[in-house]
């Protein structure tokens, strides 16, 4: 883990979310002032974009909505890695078995 900086419970952030995070006034506090759940949803949806245009929309989506008063990414079902949990039959189906 990166010194200093809050991760999800299952996700690090990486290099190019960190710095996002840190480029804009306030940005930082609302992603520390979310649970260590909330910023890995935010992390695991940037992380499952398949291409490097998609990661850097999700990166940018997740400063704004983080603005917006956001506490989850919108639109997004749920980190599935968790060990805490079983994902739900939406997420087994979609996002695991790729119906």
């Amino acid at each position: 883990m990166t010194a200093g900086f809050a991760h999800g419970t299952v996700h690090e952030a990486g290099q190019d979310l960190q710095a996002a995070l840190r480029s804009g006034p306030g940005v930082l506090a609302l992603w520390e002032g979310l649970t260590p759940l909330g910023r890995n949803e935010f992390i695991c949806w940037v992380e499952d974009a398949k291409q490097p245009a998609t990661r850097q929309r999700r990166i940018e989506r997740t400063v704004e909505e983080l603005m917006e008063g956001k506490k989850r990414p919108c639109c997004w079902p749920g980190c599935i890695h968790r060990t805490d949990k079983a994902p739900g039959r939406w997420q087994q189906a979609v996002l695991i078995d790729r119906k």
